[in-house]
């Protein structure tokens, strides 16, 4: 979206020049129903939930690709990034055991792609205080203060570790004026246009737009106001940890690629290899630099059972989504 000062018109948009449209056909889903432009004709949902999504984005796909047959014998990979970290593993686990049990046409799942994705709300969060350590965000003192007094756990704290309160309190004065989601970007008071965050409120007007819902083919009556993140809308967490998803799908072969922007403070790189690093498969294609114009673009790692991980560098996961 070009980065205009908003003056009441329509926002424009601008052709991105790697696009993965340019090679693949994709569909874009809004889930929970209610979230987006999603909605139900038919029926009201019980309270959605992590489990409960990856049954229904799986009935989605065989309606969708009931009615859609031409493209039912494609390569078919799921694809998300941040929450969905949780969700996406559950859903290609759900595909494949529609697959093996029940339904036609099969979908052709051939594996599943995840930016920066939250996969054990553990390991994700006590991975950001080394992560701020290797950035330069706090002092190594004060590193090596909370990793003799935390012993790695700096969430779930124990009431009684004072020491580790005091020291893990520092740490929030140290960091909480950084922008988490990229951390060479600056923490915006108001939406500029040299705040990151500022395309959002463009996508807001954008996606509010009469002639964009008209062109999107809208059903006017589906939903009220386009909200970015509806967080409203009631959900049961029922995941906790995406990892039991992970080992199902690749004992069942599927391919899979997990790569973080290398400057995400919110779900840090750290975290993802520590996950990745705990399944204990064996490395295939050991750590080098991947290239775009001659230039490294980030690093990558292959393992044994097919999963990729990568790295972007100075980036965040969603610029990629």
């Amino acid at each position: 979206m070009k980065l205009d000062v908003y003056n009441g018109t329509l926002p424009s948009l601008v052709s991105t020049t790697y696009s993965w449209t340019k090679t693949s056909s994709i569909i874009f889903l809004d889930q929970p129903v209610g979230t987006g432009f999603s909605y139900s004709r038919t029926q009201q949902f019980n309270k959605p939930s992590d489990s409960g999504e990856a049954k229904r984005i799986h009935e989605f796909l065989q309606k969708w690709l009931g009615k859609h047959q031409v493209f039912s014998s494609n390569p078919f990979y799921v694809a998300g990034d941040s929450y969905s970290g949780l969700v996406v593993p559950a859903t290609v686990q759900e595909i494949s055991k529609g697959n093996y049990e029940c339904c036609n046409p099969p979908i052709n799942l051939q594996g599943y792609v995840l930016g920066n994705p939250l996969t054990d709300y553990t390991t994700g969060s006590n991975s950001r205080i080394p992560f701020a350590h290797g950035m330069a965000l706090i002092s190594d003192e004060l590193y090596e203060s909370l990793k003799k007094t935390c012993k790695g756990e700096y969430t779930n704290v124990h009431p009684r570790n004072t020491q580790c309160l005091k020291f893990v309190e520092e740490f929030n004065k140290c960091t909480n004026r950084i922008f988490q989601q990229l951390i060479l970007d600056p923490l915006c008071e108001t939406e500029t246009p040299d705040c990151y965050i500022y395309r959002y409120l463009l996508t807001t007007y954008w996606a509010n737009d009469a002639t964009v819902r008209e062109a999107l083919q809208i059903n006017k009556e589906s939903i009220g106001e386009w909200v970015r993140c509806y967080y409203s809308i009631p959900y049961n967490n029922d995941i906790k940890s995406s990892m039991p998803y992970h080992v199902n799908n690749s004992i069942s072969g599927y391919r899979s690629l997990i790569y973080s922007g290398d400057h995400d403070f919110e779900v840090p790189y750290l975290g993802t290899q520590a996950w990745i690093r705990s399944l204990n498969y064996s490395i295939i294609d050991d750590w080098r630099p991947w290239m775009v114009k001659n230039q490294i673009a980030g690093y990558t790692r292959t393992y044994a059972n097919k999963m990729t991980f990568a790295t972007i560098k100075a980036s965040l996961s969603f610029f990629l989504t």
